[in-house]
């Protein structure tokens, strides 16, 4: 017998601008290049997990690990969201399902490194003897039974909003790496830091093929998602911010350092800046300055 969840599931193309399938495809095509076979990893055959060690953690180092498990468990959320707003099914237009099959081609190869994630975390935590196999597991479900929601109703957002945690969650991994003590950790973030680069990089892309093309359109819907900004389960996870507030003592953390990478895609995007996009800039400049506080 299951519990009954209420899903609030709904499939309606999100609003807005999109971009021409064209664009879409170009932006996929350079992310899938980014990733030949022979720099793939996997879960059971990259690391040696008999060298997992959590007596090597410090107390911090291991709730950040549960912490951040908990984060990229949370997968089926996320992927939900792009199935949701950009249906490949006969509720859209050809011309908007063309669109959607070629950013599906992105989203699929996204989940499944992201699921990648979430395994080798729990695999580290099982092997290293921080929890044991039927506990962590229902902890998980804790969370992942909650609904992921992003309250956005244009497009870019959709695209906006992971270029700043995909940057901000490689960020924080890189600081993660440098503190922890076992060796394996290490490697496990190594290669996870990677992958979140990767898919900055590609919503990168996308919002700068945005603003290229649409210009002051779409400045808007972008402010709109800095102003709004929360990392990903801010709102679910119970006790969230004591718990962020302790993991980033253990390495430092701050989303708005992403914000900078933000700034950096505007600039490359627009040629003769509006004072549209000016502000814009001086906005998240001022977010990034006044955010003291982590997560």
């Amino acid at each position: 017998m299951t519990d009954s969840v209420t899903t609030g599931w709904k499939v309606a193309q999100v609003g807005g601008l999109l971009l021409p399938a064209a664009d879409v495809d170009t932006a996929v095509s350079a992310f899938l290049r980014t990733s030949p076979p022979t720099l793939r990893w996997d879960v059971d055959f990259s690391f040696d997990w008999t060298q997992a060690d959590a007596d090597r953690l410090t107390e911090g180092e291991r709730s950040a690990v549960q912490f951040i498990t908990i984060i990229e468990d949370h997968l089926p959320g996320y992927f939900a969201l792009y199935e949701q707003n950009f249906p490949v099914d006969d509720s859209v237009d050809r011309a908007t399902y063309i669109h959607n099959r070629e950013l599906y081609h992105f989203t699929v190869r996204w989940a499944q490194e992201e699921d990648t994630h979430a395994r080798a975390l729990t695999k580290y935590q099982l092997a290293a003897g921080l929890a044991e196999r039927d506990a962590l597991w229902d902890s998980l479900a804790e969370e992942g039974r909650k609904q992921f929601e992003l309250p956005y109703d244009e497009a870019v957002q959709f695209f906006t909003y992971p270029l700043v945690q995909e940057k901000a969650t490689q960020i924080y991994y890189q600081h993660l790496r440098q503190a922890v003590g076992d060796p394996l950790l290490k490697e496990i973030l190594v290669r996870l830091s990677k992958d979140e680069a990767r898919h900055f990089s590609f919503f990168a892309d996308m919002v700068r093929l945005y603003l290229e093309r649409y210009g002051d359109a779409v400045v808007d819907p972008i402010r709109e998602v800095i102003a709004q900004f929360r990392m990903p389960l801010a709102d679910t996870i119970r006790g969230y911010w004591r718990w962020a507030l302790k993991i980033a003592d253990t390495a430092r953390y701050d989303h708005t350092e992403a914000y900078d990478h933000l700034v950096k895609v505007v600039n490359r995007a627009v040629d003769a800046r509006s004072d549209k996009v000016d502000e814009l800039i001086s906005f998240v400049t001022a977010c990034r300055q006044m955010q003291t506080n982590p997560f």
